[in-house]
């Protein structure tokens, strides 16, 4: 009886160890912390590459003497291209401000025409006849853009100083100034992947000489007389397309957004 009562015993104890333990919390591992993707922002400096086309505008002038220019008569087409670097900062979810400076090679230029005429103009003799060339052209700007349908598709308005290098060919001689002046725009910009995007976009561009050369008397007998006068102004359109490749520096690169 007394051994029966023993077994009991030892049998109840057991079951009741056995019932507290599974009562006892588990020791397993918890799960590793994932944070969450960082945002999609514009913020940070970019640089990159554009390709494009440009023509001159009708209304550029040289201050009577047309050389080249023939009042947009003649004016051709070219090519442009060359490089941009700059900077965004998202100001709010939908508001990007930022800077940006570019510098373009190009084939812009333009013939002569009829302008072959030659005349007395304050005693003395010039010509029209002769080519006109946008060497080459810089930009620096403001950009002020919004997120319209999407964060990763910015549609920005543009503006700010510009500059470039005219010349004016003739049978007589060769002569080139830089002029500088004001450009302004828009375009898009989609970010197609995370670090890169693409662009399209438009500038209208006006520059014009220094003034520098006004009362050169000697300027009956230089063909190119008349880059640096304020009143010679070189007015083009451009449009181009790029690609920028954006440094999210000290952060991860941003994760696109799905629709």
């Amino acid at each position: 009886m007394k051994t029966a009562i023993s077994a009991l015993a030892l049998a109840t104890a057991l079951f009741a160890g056995a019932a507290n333990a599974a009562d006892l919390p588990s020791h397993k591992a918890p799960p590793p912390y994932i944070p969450p993707p960082p945002i999609m922002t514009w913020t940070g400096f970019y640089a990159g590459l554009n390709l494009g086309g440009g023509f001159f505008a009708s209304n550029s002038s040289n201050q009577g003497w047309n050389w080249g220019w023939n009042n947009g008569n003649n004016s051709t087409g070219g090519v442009i291209g060359g490089g941009q670097l700059g900077y965004n900062f998202q100001v709010t979810p939908m508001f990007v401000v930022g800077a940006e400076t570019d510098f373009q090679g190009t084939s812009l230029g333009s013939g002569g025409g009829n302008n072959n005429n030659w005349w007395l103009l304050g005693g003395g003799f010039g010509g029209g006849a002769g080519t006109a060339r946008l060497n080459w052209f810089g930009t620096v700007r403001g950009r002020v853009g919004i997120t319209l349908l999407s964060p990763q598709l910015l549609v920005y308005g543009t503006g700010g100083f510009a500059y470039g290098e005219v010349q004016r060919n003739s049978w007589w001689n060769q002569n080139s100034a830089v002029q500088t002046g004001w450009t302004a725009g828009g375009g898009a910009e989609w970010m197609f992947f995370p670090n890169w995007s693409a662009k399209v976009e438009y500038l209208y561009t006006q520059i014009s000489g220094s003034g520098n050369n006004n009362n050169n008397w000697l300027w009956a007998f230089n063909p190119g007389w008349g880059l640096n006068s304020t009143n010679n102004r070189t007015r083009f359109h451009t449009i181009r397309a790029g690609i920028n490749y954006h440094f999210h520096f000290g952060s991860p690169a941003p994760v696109l957004a799905k629709y």
